[in-house]
This record gives C-alpha cells, sequence and structure tokens, in this order.
C-alpha cells in the first residue's frame, strides 16, 4: 500500500507504477535546497539528477510540493502558487523564485515538469462526492480553453460535469478510463476518497497530474454504498415503470423534472424532510393540482399524482403535466402529436425545463399565440391543426377570464372563506390534533385548490403582458412599469414596514417564513431581528418619478382592435382589470394559504413537544399521520415514533444521493451529466447571514455570506474571517474553493450563474441551505 507523501513525493512514486495513465518526469528540491545553489537552476539540476533534463530546453511548468499541502486533515487546495509556460533558464528561475516566496520553511519543496500542450480535456476526478459525501465518481472537465488548471481555478461557468455512480458502467468510454484510473489508485492507496487531476493530451495519452487524500468534513455522514446502491436501483425501476405508456395518458415515454409546473426544487428543495414533502404532496400536487387544471377546462387528470418521489427527492411528472394542459376539447389525435413534441423539444433541450410554460407549451390563448403556433409548421402541424390549437385554447382561455363569468372570481372569494375559517378553528375549543387536520382540509378547499386557479389566471395575466410587447401594443419599460403599478403583498409588505410599527407589522405578516413548508424555518414573529432592520425600515424609499405607468389613447386603439380581431371577450379596460386582478389575487390568495400552512406547523411542534418530540424530529414526520390518529384510537407516540424513525432512515439515504434535475429514462439515474447551469451546493449545511463582497470592511464579514465572482483560491483569505458562507457566479463542483469549503464544513455555493449571482448580491441577508439546494433571500 502507498502512502501519501509531498505533492511531487506521491507523482513521482506513482511513475511508471500505474498502468491507467502516463505520469510526466520531474525535477524535485527543497527552498534550502534552492538557496545552497544560490538560486541558479543549473547547479541543482546537476545535483539533484545528474545533469538538467532534456525536457527543461522545452516550456515547463513550476509547481509547489509544501509540506502542509494534501495531508489527510487538509488540501490547501491552490493556497500556494504554480508557474506555468516557462521557458529558458531565466525565466524558470525567476519561477522558482516566486514559487518559494509563497512557502514559509526551508524545507517546502518546489518540482518542475514538462508543460503539456495541445491539451485536449483537461479536469478533476473525485472519488466521492464533496458536497453529499456520496459513492460517485465526479469528473469535472474543460474541453474548450486547453488549460490544465480551468477546472481548479474556478474562473469559468463552461464546464460539464459527470457523476458516475461507483461500480456501474460507464456510458463514455474517456469516463470509463478515468474510472480505471481512480480504481487503481484507489487500491494503491487503500482509500476510496481521493482527488485527482488530469488531462488527456491530443494524443489521447491520459495523463495523472496531482492526487490526494479528499478531505470532507461530510465523507463519514454518509449511507453505506450499498444502501445507496439500492435506493437507485429502486429509483430506475420505478422511472421504468411510470415512463410507460398509459392508457390514459399521451405521450410515448414520460420524463421527470425538479423545476417544470409546481416547481418543488424551487418550494421545498431537492431532499426536503417527510413532512415538507408530504405536506407539499397533500396540498398541491396529489389531487389538488388536477382538480383545478379539470375545473378551468383543461383534461380531466384526477387520480393522477403530480408529484413522485424517487428516495425522497420530488419530480413532476412531466409527460403528465403537458397532458393536464391540453384543452378537454382537443381532438385525441392532434392532442397526442403535440404532448409528443412537447417531450422531445424538452428532451432536445434540457435546459428549458424551468421554464417550459414559456418556452415549450401552448396552454392559453394571447395575442401573439397564431404567431408562436405557426412555429409548429416545422415539426408537421398543417395550417387546419393550427388552427384547432388556437380555437380550443381561446374557448378555454375566454372562459377563465370573462370579465363576469370568469372562473377566476370565483376562486377569488374562496380565498375570503378560507380567512374566515382560519380564525373559526384557531379560536375554537378544538385540541391541537384536530386544528391541524381541520387547518389542512380548509386549506386544500379553500386555499390551495383556488390559488391553483388563481395562479392560473396569472399566468394567464402574464402571458397577455408578454404578448402586448410582442405585438408591439408596450415596450419593455412599460411592461415593468405596469408591474410595479400592482398592490402586491411584496409591495405592501415594503411599505408597511416602513409605516406600522413593529408589533402591527408581526401581527399581519409574522406567519411567514422563508422556508413555507419547513417546520425548522422560523417564521418572522419566531426570528424578526433576523429577517428586517428595523431602523432602516422606517425610512421608506421614496418612487421614481417616471415610476407611473400609463395608458396612452394610441395603445387603447390598437388594444381595443386586436381583442375584436383576437375574438377575446373582454375590452380594454377590462383586460386590464383582469390582469391587474389575478395577479394581485394570486399573490393575496399564497399569503393567506401560507398562513394556514404556517400555523400547521406551529401547532406541529407543539403538538410533539407534548408528546417528548423536538421540531427536529417532527421535520422527519408523515403528515398523513395526523389523519391516522384523527380518525383512530392509535397511540399518537407510537405512531410518531415509527414516522420519524423511517423518515429518519429514508433521509440519511436521501442526502447522499445526487440525481440530475431533468431524468430522461433509467440510464440517468446511475451515470449522468449535470447541465451547465445548475449550482453547485457544498456540504449540506444550513447558514445564514448578511450578504458582504470585497468590498466590505474586515470587521463585517464574520457571520456574513460573501459573494464574490468566481471560485479562485486566490479568494482563500476569506476562510480566515468567520465568514458563514459564500456563493460564487463562476466555478464548478470540483473548483479549489469547492474543495476547501467541503473540507472546512463551510456551507457554499459555487457557479451560481449571472442571473442568480445578481439576485443574491443584491440582498441584504440570505440563507444557504445546502440539503434543500436552496438559497433563501432573507432581506
Amino acid at each position: 500500500m502507498l502512502k501519501f507523501s509531498t505533492k511531487a513525493e506521491t507523482l513521482a512514486a506513482l511513475e511508471g507504477r500505474i498502468d491507467s495513465a502516463r505520469v510526466l518526469p520531474q525535477l524535485r528540491f527543497s527552498v534550502d535546497e534552492w538557496h545552497a545553489a544560490k538560486k541558479c537552476l543549473s547547479p541543482i539540476a546537476a545535483r539533484v539528477s545528474g545533469g538538467p533534463p532534456a525536457w527543461l530546453s522545452e516550456p515547463v511548468i513550476v509547481r509547489s510540493s509544501g509540506l502542509a499541502e494534501d495531508s489527510e486533515s487538509q488540501s490547501l487546495a491552490g493556497h500556494f502558487l504554480s508557474v506555468a509556460n516557462v521557458r529558458g533558464e531565466a525565466e524558470i528561475e525567476t519561477a522558482i523564485e516566486a514559487v518559494c516566496a509563497k512557502f514559509d520553511g526551508g524545507r517546502n519543496q518546489v518540482f518542475l515538469q514538462p508543460m503539456l500542450s495541445d491539451v485536449r480535456m483537461a479536469g478533476v476526478l473525485l472519488t466521492r462526492d464533496v458536497a453529499t459525501g456520496g459513492h460517485y465518481y465526479v469528473v469535472s472537465v474543460d474541453g474548450d480553453s486547453g488549460s490544465t488548471d480551468a477546472v481548479t481555478s474556478g474562473s469559468t461557468n463552461k464546464l460539464d460535469t459527470y457523476y458516475h455512480f461507483k461500480g456501474t458502467t460507464p456510458r463514455e468510454a474517456w469516463i470509463g478510463r478515468l474510472v480505471d484510473l481512480a480504481t487503481e489508485l484507489e487500491t494503491l492507496f487503500a482509500i476510496d476518497a481521493l482527488d485527482i487531476e488530469f488531462a488527456f493530451g491530443a494524443d489521447d495519452q491520459l495523463y495523472l497530474l496531482q492526487v490526494r487524500p479528499l478531505v470532507s468534513r461530510d465523507l463519514g455522514q454518509a449511507a453505506p454504498g450499498d444502501a445507496t446502491r439500492k435506493a437507485l436501483l429502486q429509483v430506475s425501476q420505478s422511472v421504468e415503470r411510470l415512463s410507460a405508456p398509459h392508457p390514459y395518458l399521451l405521450g410515448r415515454k414520460a420524463i421527470f423534472g425538479n423545476m417544470p409546473d409546481w416547481n418543488p426544487a424551487e418550494m421545498i428543495g431537492t431532499r426536503p424532510r417527510a413532512l415538507a414533502l408530504s405536506l407539499y404532496k397533500e396540498l398541491l400536487t396529489d389531487n389538488i393540482w388536477a382538480y383545478q387544471r379539470d375545473n378551468y377546462g383543461y383534461r380531466n387528470l384526477r387520480s393522477f399524482p403530480l408529484l413522485v418521489s424517487f428516495a425522497g427527492m420530488p419530480y413532476i411528472d412531466v409527460r403528465l403535466s403537458f397532458n393536464s394542459f391540453i384543452p378537454s376539447g382537443l381532438d385525441d389525435g392532434l392532442a397526442e402529436r403535440l404532448v409528443t413534441h412537447y417531450l422531445e423539444a424538452l428532451e432536445q433541450d434540457a435546459a428549458l425545463h424551468d421554464k417550459v410554460e414559456f418556452d415549450i407549451i401552448y396552454s392559453c390563448y394571447t395575442l401573439d399565440l397564431p404567431d408562436r403556433v405557426a412555429q409548429l409548421a416545422h415539426k408537421g402541424f398543417d395550417e387546419n391543426d393550427q388552427q384547432v390549437i388556437c380555437e380550443t385554447l381561446r374557448a378555454l382561455t375566454n372562459r377563465i377570464i370573462h370579465d363576469q363569468r370568469g372562473l377566476w372570481r370565483r376562486d377569488a372569494a374562496k380565498i375570503q372563506e378560507l380567512e374566515r375559517r382560519q380564525s373559526v378553528v384557531l379560536g375554537s375549543d378544538l385540541d391541537d390534533l384536530e386544528k391541524i387536520y381541520w387547518l389542512i382540509e380548509d386549506c386544500k378547499r379553500y386555499g390551495t385548490l383556488p390559488f391553483a386557479g388563481l395562479a392560473r389566471a396569472g399566468f394567464i395575466a402574464v402571458q397577455f403582458l408578454r404578448s402586448f410587447i410582442s405585438t408591439g401594443i408596450f415596450s419593455a419599460n412599460e411592461y415593468d412599469l405596469f408591474m410595479e403599478s400592482l398592490k402586491t403583498v411584496s409591495s405592501r409588505l415594503g411599505h408597511d414596514l416602513a409605516t406600522l410599527t413593529k408589533h402591527d407589522f408581526l401581527q399581519r405578516y409574522g406567519h411567514l417564513r422563508p422556508g413555507t413548508y419547513d417546520i425548522l424555518s422560523p417564521r418572522y414573529d419566531e426570528a424578526p431581528d433576523r429577517y428586517f432592520d428595523w431602523a432602516a425600515a422606517k425610512e421608506p424609499s421614496l418612487p421614481r418619478a417616471d415610476s407611473e405607468f400609463r395608458l396612452s389613447l394610441d395603445m387603447m386603439n390598437r388594444l381595443e382592435t386586436l381583442l375584436r380581431e383576437h375574438q377575446l371577450e373582454h375590452n380594454v379596460l377590462s383586460l386590464l382589470n383582469f390582469i391587474k386582478g389575478a395577479i394581485e389575487g394570486r399573490e393575496y390568495a399564497k399569503f393567506v394559504f401560507s398562513r394556514s400552512v404556517s400555523e400547521v406547523l406551529r401547532l406541529l411542534r407543539r403538538y410533539g413537544e407534548a408528546l417528548g418530540f423536538s421540531a427536529e424530529d417532527i421535520s422527519h414526520m408523515d403528515i398523513n399521520c395526523i389523519r391516522s390518529l384523527y380518525a383512530s384510537s392509535l397511540d399518537p407516540k407510537d405512531v410518531l415514533s415509527q414516522s420519524i424513525a423511517e423518515g429518519r432512515r429514508s433521509h440519511a439515504v436521501t442526502r447522499s444521493l445526487v440525481l440530475p434535475p431533468i431524468i430522461t429514462g433509467a440510464d440517468d439515474v446511475m451515470t449522468f451529466q449535470m447541465p451547465r447551469n445548475e449550482p453547485n451546493f457544498v456540504t449540506q449545511k444550513k447558514a445564514g447571514g448578511p450578504v458582504k463582497d470585497e468590498t466590505a470592511p474586515k470587521e463585517q464579514l464574520p457571520g456574513a455570506i460573501m459573494v464574490i465572482p468566481s471560485a479562485d483560491p486566490g479568494h482563500d483569505w476569506i476562510f480566515s474571517h468567520g465568514i458563514a458562507g459564500f456563493i460564487t457566479m463562476y466555478g464548478g463542483a470540483n473548483s479549489h474553493m469547492a474543495i476547501r469549503a467541503s473540507e472546512l464544513g463551510l456551507p457554499a455555493v459555487i457557479g451560481a450563474g449571472e442571473m442568480n449571482f445578481q439576485q443574491w448580491r443584491s440582498a441584504k441577508v440570505v440563507e444557504i441551505d445546502g440539503c434543500a439546494r436552496q438559497v433563501r433571500v432573507l432581506q
């Protein structure tokens, strides 16, 4: 068995000893030896290797090999300096001196190696997943720049990351070669957690550039490999079963995603605990979603659960979702072709998985619908098909948005009934179990069901506004001004924060919590100072001078003409009233029904504590226990104990799994490529704090969430200031900063992408939830 030594000595020990890759030759010496040679290359080369090796006449890389690097307790990844692509004795000596200057101690080493040219692909292979501790080979590669350090430097998002569960056969031959290398090194070092840097040359030769122990505090917390393998095999079987043709469904196969339709990844995270997952399913995705779609004139899919749990990870059955947006009056043959087209479009461009309703499907009529539907001509839909699609969607849309008889108005009225029932139940003499039961039942009938309808109406409203831009009625600025003119809960909250007393504000908004379904996420009234800066809140911002939306006479005339041409049962003012009412109504409905959810969680905490369970315990229970206990004489403590134990056991496995955001078949479960736009979460911990960037005074950094553009190891200084976590715009799962965060147990989001990064950087306070793979804006 080999033992790890310094970076250079470890590579030297492997040279000629491994079959799956080549190790480049080296010239190695200590800082003391360099100084003894009077900082001259020739004498030290003569003493160390009997003379300058022939490859020194070509470009070389001067690398650090510090005594503190690559140990079993820390890697110090990227902490020291390497200087690439230097040539000639003078340049090499200057580079050596620069590397030596970074060391504190003369026994640290410097080594020279030939500089690889014409690199076809380079990257990092981890033999465990640093975020979960899972038993995966995680490969991050750069195939564009020709550089050997694009992955480790964290300076780009143009990386491809592959996950391959150990013990399965890779799809790609080149990944198979990397697995062979990893297996060989794991055997030689008798360790299954390695950090391997590699490169493929232009001649397809695989080079080992570095290997060291993978240091991560989460490795020991992972479920055993056999347990995760069993769970993944069960996921594969479920995907295959649910993907088969179904007599009541259109489309020959299924696709599963964690962001389409009711976007569970955003609402409850990708690894929710049992309570959050089961509550979300009960309130929305088991039955309520299908009742709403059927009520609004779409295809009847009652009895189909929209959300499926793959080993505790929530996914939307996208085939089912696409079926549910087909108008009920559309011919089955045309509907089948349309759903098939939708599925093929998503499979061809998985990056659209979080915007399918805007970029793939046609779910309502708008002023630009005929032009958008005309694009189907390239997919075999003739003019008659296009006309039928438009006509059925127009009839459905008119029924939903009609000024007097519109379905959305009925749903808006139901929300008021929910408010009344909340007061009745909470003010009653019912015990906590009964209150929880009836809050859930009322929430489904008078809360989430009408909310689902208002959410659909709100989507149609936004689609109409977007069509105003595409048809030239509104400019993009006028669209923004209209949206700013709306009186939503969010806009009122800002005003009320500045004008109400703290007590009155919390009376109105105190039930809100960033994680709506998470019992461990404190409500506003439970931790008000965490969420709000009360001093700053009393300084309301002044509205922009040009922020008032105005509907010109020309706009009115053009819009009136288009409404007649498209046979929409509205005049201009009633349509704008619908748009305003639907968007505002959707936000208000969510505000109201979230009170029911929040009270359920509050009462569950109290109910559990009375039985000896903590809130953390209750977070692992299944909400269906409440129905069982309400309608039986079962012992509550026994029922909850069994449910919590099962929830804990399942979640321990869930935490060790990684699945792609889109699953197109059973083959995607064990080995897959992660989309480039998917942020990388490091550790499964949770941390929140004020948002600070590199310009912030150092005394403000302890407890902060740092935002930095790239996962560059030059930002290593941030770790010495007691930060709570950090977010980068660029970088991959295997960058040096990701490795450092993992070994320090520090929550981080690597490679958030420009849009996410800008949103989170502009916030005052955010929370990183590594297990749920979410960043929540708290202020």
